[in-house]
């Protein structure tokens, strides 16, 4: 499953470097009136890889009138006037509307140099023994075989944001418990390296949620479909 959303994702990347660039197959501009479309999104995975696609979606669409906002905070849709929010990971339950657009898992990673000096856990109960960067309150499920496992991590390093605990893991400060999209890239480098492997974790997934009602507004539509055209199911097979 890692190995499949890496390659969408990374497949996701690869066209997102050729938007805007000059192609006679690059989907049709449409004129209707769809409004203003109030976009809540994550604020790491936001700002790393959904600017281009809302471009693109913009320049798709002349007379649609986009308003994005990137925060890890709880938005509170229907009170903020947002039309939708892309979310990442384990929703909450809750009345809102969810159309899942990818799954995808984390992983546990260390940098060498962390290794180096604490070594490598060779079991869950290790895990006790070494430090995490974290995300604020935040625990580890685990999966071993059929049951879960939670792992209470224990460090001195914590942030609200996925890019910070990115950033701390790479300097060596601990381990962490991180996105593959966020690590992909760093663990093909050989800049964090993935720690026992033979466990996993529960899937997540990106989502697209809207306040309730029977169907998307037109221009929640439009959003829904170019989300899943860069990093669907589709797009996965397609980038492999």
């Amino acid at each position: 499953m890692a190995h499949a959303v890496d390659q969408a994702i990374g497949g996701a990347g690869a066209r997102l470097a050729v938007l805007g660039a000059a192609d006679k197959t690059a989907p049709a501009i449409v004129y209707f009136d769809i409004g203003q479309l109030r976009i809540a999104a994550p604020l790491s995975f936001g700002i790393t890889r959904l600017p281009p696609i809302f471009a693109e979606l913009a320049r798709r669409h002349p007379l649609l009138h986009l308003d994005t906002s990137y925060s890890d905070c709880f938005v509170d849709l229907v009170g903020e006037g947002f039309d939708c929010a892309t979310r990442l990971g384990m929703l909450r339950d809750s009345s809102l509307i969810t159309r899942r657009i990818r799954a995808f898992r984390g992983r546990l990673v260390a940098s060498p140099a962390y290794i180096a000096a604490h070594g490598t856990p060779q079991s869950l109960t290790d895990l006790a023994h070494h430090q995490a960067v974290t995300r604020k309150g935040e625990v580890w499920p685990i999966l071993d075989g059929d049951k879960t496992v939670t792992v209470r991590p224990r460090g001195r390093f914590a942030a609200d944001n996925g890019e910070a605990v990115l950033a701390a893991a790479l300097a060596g400060v601990g381990m962490a418990a991180l996105p593959d999209f966020l690590t992909e890239t760093h663990v093909a480098a050989g800049s964090l390296v993935p720690l026992l492997e033979r466990y996993t974790t529960p899937e997540l997934g990106m989502f697209v949620v809207r306040p309730p009602g029977a169907f998307p507004s037109r221009k929640v539509r439009v959003l829904i479909d170019i989300l899943l055209e860069y990093f669907g199911e589709a797009a996965g097979r397609k980038s492999g």
